[in-house]
């Protein structure tokens, strides 16, 4: 037999159980009722995060996955999911501050030789905290820094990257050409250095043309001259070089529309809008003619905008247009010339306020 104490704690015990099973009992009617009202809620004012039906099969039973995700119940797909937050996870308030905070470098970019995946020692003789060094440390900091430099080219051909891409970078920067055209052009150099297409060139002329042919692959109105007048070597050997390349690298270039330079040459000159419309109606009207072949795209749009300006009354003299274009008087009088004679062969249609008939008697003032 069981002791009388036995049963009263087994009693008891009975007792709780039925007490806690009541206010589960309670507490899950009461859940139910606020899920029923969330549920009307949530009808009558649907989440800005949960889509409203998934556009596959129309069917509005989306549900949230534990890893953020949006699925159909009903066709399995997925119709958002949370995107990656690729920022930091610190903040900072300066640059000073930006720099102690991040733990990683500069991306990776064709322009440096080594892609700026090596360390960099600051040459500075100064610690992180900008207290100069003593004597002695600056010694060995510098001893330091030039076997570091000494590493990193160590090779013939790392020294030839590194001078070309130094070469193109100071250029672009002085042409205020954007990033991706650099990056091109840095991708050319590797490649014709890659395929020893530099050996018995100047490394110069080479960098020079890669420059440029990236400036006609983005479609970037810069001439063979502009490019050469920030280069250290003349013209002749750079156009021979970019010719070369072209051919030996396969590059496909569309020629260079005249009507890319009216805009900032019209800008430089001070003229108006009805010049530049003016210019390319001129362009048009004798490159259809076959007068475009073979000329210079810079000279050709000179010659259109002293046209324009006369026709819209809007005069600036063949010096003015030249030393804006970068050619000579010369350059921009043989196009005047060519374009008037060929527009006075057109059907005579008018060009802003004046017509072809009425261009063969505009003199050559200089």
């Amino acid at each position: 037999m069981r002791s009388p104490t036995l049963a009263r704690s087994d009693a008891r015990t009975r007792e709780r159980t039925r007490a806690r099973e009541q206010d589960f009992d309670h507490d899950h009617q009461d859940s139910d009722r606020e899920g029923e009202s969330g549920d009307r809620e949530q009808s009558q004012e649907p989440s800005l995060d949960r889509p409203a039906s998934c556009p596959e099969c129309e069917s509005a039973t989306v549900e949230r996955s534990a890893n953020g995700e949006f699925a159909c119940g009903e066709c399995g797909l997925v119709v958002a999911e949370n995107e990656i937050d690729r920022s930091p996870e610190w903040r900072a308030y300066g640059s000073q501050e930006r720099r102690r905070k991040s733990r990683v470098g500069a991306p990776a970019t064709r322009r440096l030789h080594d892609e700026g995946l090596t360390t960099a020692i600051d040459p500075r003789d100064a610690d992180a905290a900008g207290r100069a060094l003593p004597e002695r440390r600056r010694e060995q900091v510098s001893r330091l820094w030039q076997w570091h430099e000494r590493i990193r080219t160590s090779e013939p051909s790392e020294r030839t990257l590194q001078f070309g891409l130094g070469e193109i970078d100071r250029m672009a920067s002085a042409l205020g050409l954007d990033r991706s055209t650099r990056e091109v052009a840095s991708v050319l150099f590797r490649r014709a250095l890659a395929d020893d297409l530099i050996r018995g060139r100047s490394i110069e002329a080479v960098a020079t043309a890669v420059l440029y042919a990236a400036c006609r692959s983005a479609g970037i109105a810069r001439s063979l001259e502009e490019v050469t007048a920030v280069s250290r070597i003349e013209r002749t050997p750079v156009g021979r070089t970019y010719r070369y390349l072209a051919r030996e690298l396969g590059l496909e270039l569309e020629p260079v529309d005249p009507k890319e330079f009216v805009p900032r040459f019209r800008s430089a000159l001070g003229l108006t809008e009805s010049v530049e419309r003016a210019a390319e109606e001129v362009i048009n009207a004798t490159a259809a003619q076959g007068l475009l072949s073979g000329k210079s795209p810079t000279g050709f749009a000179a010659g259109a905008i002293y046209i324009a300006g006369l026709l819209c009354d809007q005069y600036r003299t063949q010096k003015e247009i030249a030393s804006a274009a970068g050619v000579t008087t010369a350059t921009v009088r043989n196009h005047y010339k060519a374009q008037v004679d060929a527009l006075e062969l057109s059907t005579g249609d008018d060009l802003s306020k004046g017509s072809p008939a009425l261009l063969g008697q505009v003199d050559d003032r200089p």
